[in-house]
């Protein structure tokens, strides 16, 4: 997913539009999630980039989006973009401490 979304609306209220934005970014890793994992692949990884224009986009941790969302309501900014890239993933082992 790469999109630029619109977080203002003369119709609709601001707060609903935040809201209808997180749905959209839940049903998509979700939908990501759910899809067949290929041969050797443990889980599916996502790089996430996040800014007010694309180019100015900076990565991100997952877990971070819905702060960067906050942020992006709290400075007042009319779009922002997010790019999320479903990967393949690895699991590691944590090396046993001594």
């Amino acid at each position: 997913m790469k999109k630029t979304f619109k977080i203002t609306d003369p119709k609709i209220k601001r707060d609903r539009l935040i809201e209808a934005v997180r749905h959209e970014i839940k049903k998509y890793i979700k939908r990501e999630r759910n899809k067949n994992l290929p041969d050797g692949v443990d889980f599916w990884d996502f790089d996430c980039k996040f800014g007010p224009a694309a180019e100015s986009a900076k990565e991100i941790h997952l877990a971070e989006i819905t702060k960067c969302i906050d942020q992006a309501q709290e400075q007042q900014l009319e779009t922002f973009y997010l790019e999320i890239l479903a990967k393949p993933g690895h699991r590691t082992k944590k090396p046993i401490p001594n």
